[in-house]
């Protein structure tokens, strides 16, 4: 049956955080924060199909002297839309500018799903700006060809029909609403309420397009650009990969310590946990945060 609900038009509330939007490089971006104004700052990069609501218990409950900065990314949320088609490069140079348009000078990084993705190429392209990397369920940019391989089949399972019939099938159809819940192990972490916040906000079209460019310009440009050219840059940032194993979109082996080409990288496998790990298991994420940022003080 086709969807009637209207969009989201008011971000979900979190208590305690401030609200405001700023513009890099032609991006406006709506940007959620905690914590003290002057602490460490602390950038946290969502993925598909969510926003920064997915850091919803780091924001209602900063950890002590961390600035928690939750954007939403260029087309999802409630930031405008992209000038571009969702080059992942092109959305780690907006991410960049809106550090800069907050005056961030260094932070630390947290990053999932495709805001993991756009994480590592920030901490490849400039190392001296970043104290450490949080990466949560994303492959690490140096993944053999042959591992991906073995995998493939796992991004054919929905990737290509994102990105050819992303727009009506967000818009359109409840399917979010039954793909974020198969994403989680312990459905219980995630009430109905909770997915119906993410999914109600890719029924507006800037969202859906941009979701749907998300996949299209991996497919038809970044995978044949990789296959070409692998990374070949090393990371000097220590990361630390946490890492939900029953995730079916992505396998353990494609965040692999013994494939990282990093002087720093440690990879940490939660059992009973899929794809979704912040919404899953917070308190985990909270602790590796804390612990990375004492480590790196």
């Amino acid at each position: 049956m086709p969807v009637t609900a209207g969009t989201a038009t008011e971000p979900p509330v979190i208590p305690g955080v401030r609200r405001s939007f700023s513009t890099g490089r032609g991006v406006r971006f709506h940007v959620t924060e905690a914590g003290p104004v002057d602490g460490r700052p602390v950038v946290l990069l969502h993925g598909w199909p969510q926003h920064h609501y997915a850091y919803r218990d780091l924001l209602a409950d900063p950890p002590e002297g961390l600035r928690i900065i939750a954007p939403d990314l260029p087309g999802y949320g409630w930031s405008g839309p992209p000038p571009h088609r969702w080059a992942k490069d092109d959305v780690a140079s907006d991410a960049f500018a809106l550090l800069d348009a907050l005056d961030l000078k260094r932070v630390l990084l947290v990053g999932h799903d495709w805001g993991g993705y756009v994480g590592y190429l920030m901490v490849l392209r400039e190392p001296e700006r970043f104290d450490g990397y949080l990466a949560l369920n994303m492959a690490h940019p140096w993944v053999p060809a042959t591992t991906v391989l073995r995998h493939v089949w796992r991004f054919l399972v929905y990737q290509p029909l994102l990105a050819v019939a992303g727009v009506p099938l967000q818009q359109r159809t409840r399917l979010l609403e039954r793909l974020i819940p198969a994403a989680i192990t312990d459905r219980s972490a995630v009430d109905p309420e909770v997915v119906r916040i993410f999914a109600d906000r890719f029924r507006d079209p800037v969202c859906a397009r941009a979701a749907t460019d998300t996949y299209r310009t991996f497919l038809l440009r970044e995978v044949p650009d990789a296959a070409r050219h692998p990374e070949r840059r090393r990371a000097t940032v220590p990361i630390r990969a946490l890492f939900g194993v029953n995730d079916a979109a992505l396998h353990p082996s494609l965040a692999a310590p013994e494939t990282a080409r990093a002087d720093d990288y440690t990879f940490e496998p939660v059992s009973c946990c899929g794809h979704f790990i912040a919404d899953e298991r917070p308190d985990l994420v909270r602790a590796r945060l804390i612990e990375l940022a004492a480590a790196t003080a």
